[in-house]
């Protein structure tokens, strides 16, 4: 049995051939995947085999069977499973040719396929575990009982090769792991981000909605949503402001010349959405914002003294996604990206790759994110020569490790135009979320012939840097749904108080406490809903409301509030000026925590307090 670390080619995962607890986890995933068709076989004879390979935390196998699976079907599989797993059956491989090939899995139509799509000359096995024979590379582990502990965890549906246009298979996911603890922690783990989940936060937390009627993949912002995504906008355009960049808005529409100039129709025509005709011109909803940008740059001629110039936009753009890969606010069809576009010479892109670093580092810091780097390389469909691209890579590597950040590289993953570094937030559940990009691209400075007058008086080409900093506003604040869980840090919190009269009496004294807030620029509200206190008060803490202000007969005498956390803490009655002397200052450093000022930020999140790092899992 090969344990060759390359040879993984029935596995959805690249695995590093260096990571030797990678290959052994995808392999005993493998494994688990043919355990699992064994016992589907079983249990429907005459059933037809797609593919089952490991992927990141697990496995999952694709079916046509005679009927729709259901939850009951996956306790009986995984008992079956486990039934064959202490049988201790051995994986046997077998190379065959490609005519017994056919001949064997001839009633199969996936297989066949597979069979037919090999290569002329390319080895064809098959693995074999008790009465379960399989087309497969594998690799797989000795046998069954390698296999460490699993769960099956869902069914879903899955066109066969991905193709809308092909059968729809049933798809059976499961998860394993080399010990019970692990798979226990992983299976605790989803749990946790099922809690998270900022679809189900956003309907309960009435952020956004998705209607049909408009159609999918297109967010509705509502006002609590929108309070949001408005704070988050106005702290990063104060940030860039400060670094020396200027705003720009650009049209959500261009012609086709323009694309065809970019490369856009070249190499992401299938992404964008079909034109319309205009004056017997087309028109493309635009895809990304750059070809504005380089527009604006192109409108009069700059010198070298006025370089870097740097244009910042939150544009939105739209992408072909397939519905069935849209997800709340994660994949979506029309997004607004916080796109920048540096125009600088040669000798200043290493320097300006450093500040976009340091400003995302910064941002990652502010919103508690700790963060891996990756560096991308030229993909298959690119333009450019590869000097050119050997270039640009050279500069992200330099700016990476005068920091002395550890980055891995991500081969064949950069833009079409240049080489990128992609930062990945890690959230508080350990999750790698899309954070900021940085792109260096000599590319369409040539394609639009974008120059600069250069102290000799020539015309030179610029260098031109792409970069965003959270991503899409959509992806980003559902992100921060599930980061914080929905309770937002003060400074984010679309409703920073609720003011909580006990009875009736109390209500005049409430509205003079809720001018004084507001006056101070908090974002609060008197409850007025009728209800009994300690209902309101479980209400603002459904709602993560950070702060309630209790108010009965005898903090109206003293005038004060008895203040209480949205954890449930009791911070007792004090003055309305005292607990304004405790939020401000909260408010304005963007702490973590709902009682300590942050100290001076910084982007090494390890160096913070510890009131200030992620939110516990709870």
């Amino acid at each position: 049995m090969s344990t060759d670390l390359a040879d993984i080619a029935d596995m959805d995962i690249a695995v590093d051939p260096k990571d030797r607890r990678a290959y052994e986890l995808a392999r005993m995933r493998h494994s688990a995947a043919h355990l699992m068709a064994e016992a589907v076989q079983e249990m429907f004879p005459s059933a037809k085999f797609g593919i089952g390979p490991a992927i990141e935390h697990g496995f999952y196998y694709d079916f046509d069977l005679p009927r729709p699976l259901t939850p009951d079907d996956l306790k009986q599989i995984e008992q079956r499973m486990r039934s064959h797993k202490k049988k201790n059956e051995v994986f046997e491989r077998t190379e065959i040719s490609r005519e017994d090939a056919l001949r064997i899995f001839g009633d199969n139509p996936y297989k066949v396929e597979l069979i037919e799509g090999l290569p002329e000359g390319e080895t064809i096995s098959t693995y074999q575990q008790g009465d379960f024979l399989d087309l497969c590379r594998g690799p797989h582990v000795a046998s069954t009982r390698e296999i460490g502990p699993f769960k099956l965890q869902s069914i879903a549906g899955a066109y066969w090769r991905g193709d809308e246009k092909r059968p729809m298979l049933q798809r059976i996911y499961g998860t394993a792991w080399p010990a019970q603890e692990e798979l226990d922690n992983y299976l605790h783990l989803l749990e946790e981000a099922q809690k998270r989940d900022h679809r189900r936060l956003g309907k309960d937390l009435d952020l956004f909605s998705v209607s049909e009627e408009i159609g999918p993949g297109l967010i509705l912002w509502h006002p609590k949503g929108a309070m949001i995504r408005y704070l988050v906008e106005q702290f990063e355009h104060e940030e860039q402001m400060a670094r020396g960049y200027d705003l720009v808005y650009t049209p959500h529409i261009a012609s086709e010349k323009i694309y065809r100039r970019s490369g856009h129709l070249e190499t992401f025509a299938e992404n964008m959405y079909s034109p319309m005709s205009i004056e017997e011109v087309d028109y493309y909803l635009k895809p990304m914002n750059c070809p504005g940008h380089i527009m604006i740059y192109k409108n009069s001629v700059h010198s070298y003294r006025e370089l870097p110039i740097r244009l910042a936009e939150l544009g939105t753009v739209y992408r072909y996604e397939r519905s069935g890969t849209l997800h709340g606010m994660l994949r979506v069809r029309g997004f607004t990206q916080d796109d920048s576009h540096i125009f600088c010479t040669r000798e200043q892109v290493v320097e300006e790759i450093g500040a976009v670093i340091d400003l995302a580092l910064h941002m990652a810091g502010v919103f508690g994110y700790r963060f891996e780097v990756y560096l991308g390389t030229k993909p298959d469909k690119a333009i450019g020569e590869n000097d050119v691209w050997d270039e640009a890579i050279a500069a992200l590597k330099q700016s990476l490790e005068e920091r002395g950040l550890d980055y891995k590289l991500d081969e064949g993953e950069g833009a079409f135009y240049g080489p990128k570094i992609d930062i990945k937030w890690l959230d508080a559940l350990g999750r790698a979320w899309t954070g900021p990009t940085i792109q260096v691209d000599f590319n369409l400075p040539e394609r639009f012939d974008v120059n600069y007058i250069a102290e000799d008086g020539g015309r030179h080409r610029v260098a031109m840097i792409h970069r965003t900093l959270l991503g899409s506003m959509e992806r980003f604040v559902g992100g921060l749904v599930e980061h914080y869980a929905g309770a937002f840090p003060v400074w984010l919190a679309p409703q920073q108080v609720a003011i909580i009269a006990i009875t009736d009496d109390q209500y005049p004294f409430a509205e003079k406490v809720l001018a004084q807030l507001k006056e101070s620029g908090l974002r609060a509200e008197v409850d007025r809903s009728g209800g009994r206190m300690q209902a309101k008060i479980r209400n603002a803490q459904m709602q993560k409301v950070p702060y309630m202000l209790v108010i009965g007969k005898r903090e109206e005498e003293a005038g004060a509030v008895a203040v209480r956390l949205r954890s449930g803490e009791d911070l007792g009655a004090m003055p309305v000026d005292d607990f304004l002397t405790l939020v401000l200052p909260v408010i304005e450093t963007r702490s973590l925590d709902l009682r300590t000022p942050r100290l001076a930020p910084t982007s090494a999140l390890n160096d913070w307090p510890a009131q200030d790092r992620p939110l516990p899992v709870t």
